[in-house]
């Protein structure tokens, strides 16, 4: 299998686990980036309160969302960006959280996806005095991006994994979740009790 995948990045307006305001998807087909999106989005009502801590780390604004597609809107478009890969994302709990929280606030079923978390795989392939997505890109050799947009942020992603798959002689995500010792999760309707090691 080659190393295939899609990187996926969130922000948000608030501490809402559903209350995603952008996002940022790059695909990756056999190691190397061949397609990206990024969009806006706008929080499910009851969860789209901009906060100014929040604001200040990304740069969005209510007014900014004015008009873009809501979660119901977008997740159709995510899902077909993505096409079936596995989404890998850094600190993936959080991100796999935006996907489920958004789901439950609009009450839609949330999409199948085996996922792999960057940080975890950065923590068993460098040796660094901080494994903040800014640190582990460097070390994979990706520098100067603009941190907490979330296109910079999913490129940053890609380049860890594909640089850790280089490191640890892996040709796929389940290969280099196997070498690294981490686990691959999955979400969506055929959750299992504990995340799979692949």
């Amino acid at each position: 299998m080659p190393l295939d995948f899609t990187a996926i990045d969130f922000e948000t307006a608030n501490s809402s686990s559903a209350s995603a305001c952008s996002v940022g998807l790059v695909k990756v087909r056999d190691g190397r980036p061949v397609d990206s999106a990024t969009w806006l989005i706008q929080p499910p009502i009851g969860h789209d309160e901009f906060w100014e801590w929040n604001t200040r780390i990304h740069g969005i604004r209510a007014a900014d969302v004015i008009g873009a597609p809501t979660w119901r809107e977008q997740l159709p478009d995510l899902v077909a960006f993505a096409d079936g890969d596995a989404l890998v994302a850094h600190n993936a709990g959080f991100d796999m959280g935006v996907i489920r929280g958004a789901c439950t606030a609009t009450m839609l079923n949330c999409p199948d996806f085996d996922y792999l978390c960057s940080l975890q795989v950065a923590r068993k392939t460098y040796h660094l005095d901080s494994y903040r997505l800014p640190v582990a890109a460097m070390a994979a050799g990706f520098e100067d991006f603009e941190h907490h947009q979330a296109l910079a942020d999913s490129q940053a992603c890609a380049a860890i994994i594909v640089h850790a798959a280089q490191r640890h002689g892996a040709a796929s995500i389940s290969e280099l979740a196997a070498a690294a010792a981490v686990r691959v999760g999955h979400i969506g309707a055929a959750v299992v009790a504990e995340p799979r090691m692949v």
